[in-house]
């Protein structure tokens, strides 16, 4: 973490450079046993493909809404990033009606909920490794473990991501870029974290 970091995109941009072999999530699902460590690296290049299929294909721009309907996993910490880094506001739990897109996990409440929205809707299996939807993802969905792969390993926002613009939607509370690094210093350093 930089003194000049000002978006959670700059946070994990300071962790590439420091140390990209590094181990930066590992997440643990107690009901299958799974467990995925990934580096600096490894995050970052999902970041990246997620942010480029935000940007380029599913044509969403800064200020946009995306209502992630997801459960706690190591992919819904690779949405929110991509969010903050193309400078669209991840409304966790959000409206679907209110959003430009929806993300969704494959549980039948979320993905039904999911189809109030107007715009793209992208469903996540959350299976091991980042696994596909089996046969396929559900009706009305495009399954991201299809899309992602092919999308490119380096992110360029179009425009700048403004640190003061809203960047997350919380339980309704809305935080800026800025707002997000400043409340992750803070944590980072009550748990003795550099």
């Amino acid at each position: 973490m930089n003194a000049t970091d000002r978006t959670p995109a700059d946070l994990l941009s300071s962790a590439l450079a420091a140390d990209p072999g590094r181990p930066l999530v590992t997440f643990y699902d107690d009901a299958t046993g799974e467990r995925v460590e990934l580096s600096v690296a490894t995050f970052a290049n999902w970041v990246a493909k997620t942010a480029n299929l935000l940007q380029d294909e599913l044509s969403v721009e800064p200020g946009d809404r995306v209502a992630l309907l997801l459960p706690a996993h190591w992919q819904t910490a690779v949405w929110l990033l991509a969010c903050a880094s193309v400078g669209v506001v991840a409304d966790v739990a959000g409206d679907p009606k209110a959003a430009d897109v929806v993300v969704s996990g494959p549980e039948p409440e979320s993905l039904e909920a999911a189809r109030a929205c107007s715009g793209p809707r992208i469903a996540l299996a959350l299976r091991p490794l980042g696994g596909r939807f089996a046969p396929a993802a559900p009706e009305g969905f495009a399954d991201y473990a299809v899309e992602v792969p092919g999308q490119g390993d380096r992110f360029v926002p179009y425009a700048p991501v403004d640190p003061e613009a809203p960047a997350l939607i919380v339980a309704g509370r809305e935080f800026s870029g800025a707002e997000v690094v400043e409340r992750a210093r803070a944590e980072a350093s009550g748990l003795g974290l550099t």
